[in-house]
């Protein structure tokens, strides 16, 4: 396949920066997954690398060449977008094998292709069908052959999976995962899911009001989010955060709702005073608790099935959410202990990610 290259690519609409010198370099056979919110510009960064936008400023380089001003015929790029562009008129192997056609392909060869993504793609007993004939989860399969036949440098997808129902979804994204695991497909991917792009890629970005706010493995970033904005984006409930000061030489912090908790992983080089922010995951919050245990008023339960949340404040008015195994208490207020193991530290002005100076956790992640 190829290796995708950005070097300081940035795009403004008038007087609006929607991408902000993007630096990236994708390796050859690697799922990398653009996720964000609305308006962070994850789409843009797509149209940009498959040339339906002209970047204002920066380059986009697939195998050391540069392709930033190639027309997107030019580019040896295929596209996999959210509403599937079938030709309604045309037979699922037609709609395959019309790319092959404008490029003068052999028709015994185009046969020959077509046959082979089928198989892999489970589209053998349909090749005679209309688009209209097909679930949404066989379109979307035809629309990733009609890419996979080209044998293009490198596959873009698009939101693919968001006109397709819960579940089908996720058997479609095992789909495309596996696929482009036995294939080697060099893929960049879009999505607003959390969850997709957790299990579909090899490193995330995330991306923020036009920046990347964290580029890494899903795993670093869930484990070591670089910032507040990433802390809260990635992981379903989100992060709870709490106001606190840093006390203790940096070796703990006091908690606005009351309980001062001594850092597992080594002091902070922050000084004492220093407005912070406490994170900890709902699932990492404790049932009980004692000197360093604080009350959570509960008003709402939320069973799940096997497990519940519970939402509900701190004494400061904070919000927070507790996960439990179902069933759970009905109690009106419960005790938590925040597990020292499991806290993450915030500076509360920038946001930014605060590691120790020493310990497991030493080193950086910002950016």
């Amino acid at each position: 396949m190829a290796r995708l290259q950005l070097d300081g690519l940035a795009k403004t609409f008038g007087k609006t920066t929607v991408l902000h010198g993007l630096d990236l370099t994708l390796a050859d056979g690697e799922m990398l997954v653009i996720v964000g919110a609305s308006g962070c510009g994850k789409s843009t960064l797509l149209r940009l690398v498959a040339g339906l936008e002209t970047p204002s400023a920066g380059r986009i380089l697939l195998d050391d060449r540069d392709i930033t001003d190639l027309d997107p015929a030019r580019r040896d790029i295929a596209m996999v977008f959210q509403n599937y562009a079938l030709y309604p008129h045309m037979s699922v192997f037609d709609n395959m094998a019309y790319g092959l056609k404008l490029k003068g392909v052999d028709r015994a060869v185009i046969r020959t292709k077509i046959e082979a993504a089928a198989a892999t793609l489970g589209l053998a007993e349909l090749l005679s069908r209309k688009p209209r004939e097909l679930s949404g989860g066989q379109r979307q399969r035809v629309a990733m052959g009609r890419a996979i036949v080209r044998e293009p440098r490198l596959f873009l997808f698009d939101e693919p999976l968001s006109n397709l129902d819960a579940k089908l979804r996720v058997q479609v994204r095992a789909d495309i995962r596996k696929l482009q695991k036995s294939l080697g497909i060099t893929s960049l991917y879009v999505t607003h899911d959390q969850i997709e792009a957790m299990t579909l890629a090899d490193r995330l970005i995330v991306m923020h009001e036009g920046r990347a706010a964290q580029i890494a493995t899903p795993l670093e970033v869930f484990d070591r989010p670089a910032s507040l904005y990433v802390a809260g984006f990635i992981g379903e409930p989100a992060m709870n955060f709490c106001p606190a000061v840093m006390t203790h030489d940096g070796a703990a912090a006091t908690l606005a709702a009351g309980p001062t908790l001594v850092f597992a992983d080594g002091r902070r080089a922050v000084p004492d005073g220093t407005a912070i922010i406490i994170g900890i995951r709902p699932q990492h919050v404790v049932i009980g608790g004692g000197a360093a245990g604080m009350m959570v008023t509960i008003d709402l339960v939320e069973p799940l099935g096997s497990e519940t949340l519970l939402h509900g404040t701190t004494p400061d008015q904070t919000p927070f959410i507790v996960r439990v195994a179902s069933p759970a208490s009905a109690d009106r207020a419960v005790l938590v202990s925040l597990p020292p193991e499991h806290l993450h530290v915030f500076d509360a002005t920038t946001g930014l990610r605060i590691d120790p100076m020493t310990g497991p956790m030493g080193g950086t992640t910002h950016g």
